[in-house]
Order: C-alpha cells, then sequence, then structure tokens
C-alpha cells in the first residue's frame, strides 16, 4: 500500500488480498511469493499454502483496513487496483467490488488502473445493467458514514438511485471516466483469449499489459467474437479500441526469457496504430540489459492521452 516501483503508476492500492493461478503467467507470480514469505502474519494467514515446497495462492480472498485510503490522497495520483489480487477473481464477491468501485468514484481526481487475468468476469461485471444502480448504492452508502468527499469535503447526502427523482449526477457517467481497464496477456494464446473480452468491456481506457511476454503476439491473428479478424489496436469499429500496451520481461527467481524481437514486433504494432507503448523492463537473464537497462530502440515510455471515449 503506498508508492509504488512500477513506473507506469504513482501508488498501488489493495483494498483486497489473495488470488489463484490462471495461466502460464501465473507460474512465478511476485505478489504470490509475497504472500507466502507472509503467510504467518495475521494480513497473509491462509492466503496461501506449500505444494512441492513453495508457496502457491489459496483462492482465499481477504478485505483490508485501506479500503478507503485513496480519498485521503488529496494530490492526483495514478493508482494501480490489486497488486496483491484480481479485482475479478472469482471469490471477490459483487458487493465488495461494488464498494471498491464506489470509492474509485468518489476519487475523481485519481487515475485508477485495474488489470485483470479474469477478463469474461470484468465484462459480464461491467456490461450488468444492475452494476452501475449497485455502485450508486454503494456511494450513497459511503457518503453517508463518511460525510467526506474526495478532497475532504462535506458531501450533500443523495437520494438512491432506485428513488423517483431525477437520478444524482454523482454516478451518471457509467464507465467511470477516472477508471482504465485492462488485462494481462503472456502469450498469443493468452491474448486470443482475453483481449476480445476486453474489447467488448465499456470502459474509459483500455489496455494491454504483455507482462511476463513469454511468447510473440500478432494483433492481426486475433478473432473477434463475430469471426471477424481484430483488424486495428486503436479502432475496433465500434467507437472503442487499445489505448495503452506495456511490454515487460519476467523478473525474479527462475525467470523465464524474453525474446527483444517480440517487444520490438508490439512497439512496431502500436506505432502503425497510433497507440502508446511503454516499454517496463527487460527481465532477468538479458546481461547488459537486464532490469531498467533497455536497447535505445526499445526505451519508450509513453501514456495514453485520457479521453472518454
Amino acid at each position: 500500500m503506498g508508492k509504488t516501483k512500477i513506473d507506469w503508476s504513482d501508488y498501488v492500492w489493495n483494498p483486497i488480498l489473495g488470488c489463484s493461478r490462471v495461466s502460464e503467467g501465473c507460474r512465478n507470480c511476485y505478489a504470490e511469493a509475497i504472500a507466502g514469505r507472509f503467510r504467518n502474519s495475521t494480513a497473509y494467514d491462509g492466503l496461501t499454502q506449500i505444494v512441492n515446497g513453495r508457496p502457491v495462492w489459496s483462492g482465499q480472498i481477504r478485505e483490508t483496513r485501506t479500503m478507503l485510503e485513496p480519498m485521503k490522497w488529496k494530490k492526483p495520483k495514478r493508482v494501480f487496483v490489486n497488486s496483491m489480487s484480481d479485482l475479478f477473481h472469482e471469490n471477490v464477491s459483487d458487493e465488495l467490488r461494488d464498494r471498491i468501485f464506489a470509492v474509485m468514484a468518489l476519487c475523481p481526481q485519481h487515475t485508477f488502473q485495474v488489470l485483470t487475468k479474469r477478463p469474461e468476469r470484468m465484462l459480464a461485471y461491467c456490461s450488468n445493467p444492475g452494476t452501475r444502480r449497485r455502485v450508486g448504492i454503494a456511494i450513497v452508502d459511503l457518503t453517508q458514514k463518511m460525510r467526506i468527499g474526495p478532497s475532504g469535503l462535506i458531501l450533500p447526502l443523495c437520494h438512491r438511485p432506485d428513488s423517483t427523482d431525477e437520478e444524482p449526477r454523482m454516478w451518471a457517467e457509467w464507465p467511470l471516466p477516472n477508471v482504465w481497464l485492462g488485462v494481462s496477456v503472456e502469450n498469443q494464446a493468452a491474448a486470443h483469449g482475453r483481449i476480445p473480452l476486453l474489447l467488448r468491456t465499456p470502459a474509459a481506457m483500455r489496455f494491454i499489459s504483455a507482462e511476463p511476454l513469454l511468447g510473440p503476439i500478432d494483433f492481426s491473428e486475433l478473432v473477434m467474437p463475430d469471426g471477424d479478424h481484430f483488424t486495428s489496436l486503436y479502432n475496433d469499429g465500434e467507437g472503442g479500441g487499445v489505448d495503452w500496451v506495456i511490454v515487460g520481461g519476467e523478473s525474479g527467481h527462475n525467470a523465464r526469457p524474453m525474446d527483444p524481437d517480440w517487444a520490438r514486433s508490439l512497439r512496431d504494432q502500436c506505432a502503425a496504430a497510433g497507440v502508446a507503448f511503454w516499454m517496463k523492463q527487460m527481465g532477468s537473464v538479458y546481461g547488459e540489459h537486464k532490469g531498467k537497462e533497455l536497447p535505445d530502440d526499445l526505451n519508450i515510455k509513453q501514456f495514453p492521452a485520457q479521453v472518454n471515449r
């Protein structure tokens, strides 16, 4: 919780802890290792179990005491949500998700970056007609309990969204304009399964994290649900698209190699589509180019222009 070394964010916010593996990108999960290291603490007790001598996520999810922390931060920040979990994990209830989205709605000065490996659940939640209404109720409940706004100001009491009065402006915008939604993809198979679902998800901004990048990814090979091939990162024909691509190799113990040409291919695909590209790091296995030491032609760190589509 707090400032982070992740260079595309300012802060991390972990209102929940816990996860489980879903694909090859999870094999050397840094969050799983951290949770295992502190498994005897109150915060992480039961979130991992020892399998073949190493900690593995148990699938348990735990709410933390940091739920309202972003409301205390007055200066605008880019906030990575749940570096130690997945907001769309199957064991996170909609009620808990609603409260997390309500906090993000009450903090319009911040930009929240939500990354998932479960885009099918993200699509279902964000597209559900009842979600906006439930988040509105959660907003009212929070403001009535806290009576503070994002800058510490007293907020007026609001009518519940089931009122006969006109819906309050506080929850009139959906998707939330300050929430970026993204998927993590490590190879072509993950890209096939996750990116088309991301493109169907209502979001102010969409992004892809190709980290750890374990194989080449060709966006032109993606097939959309209607059977058409995905032709452009930026424009999918429906006024949406992808705004940002983050790339990085795998770091830490047992890191698997990333071919720099895989990253160059993604760089070139982004440049052709006019999509922001962020090269995070090369991973742990490239000698002079390991970590944050990037080859000159990959030393690119672009943020997307924040627009609400």
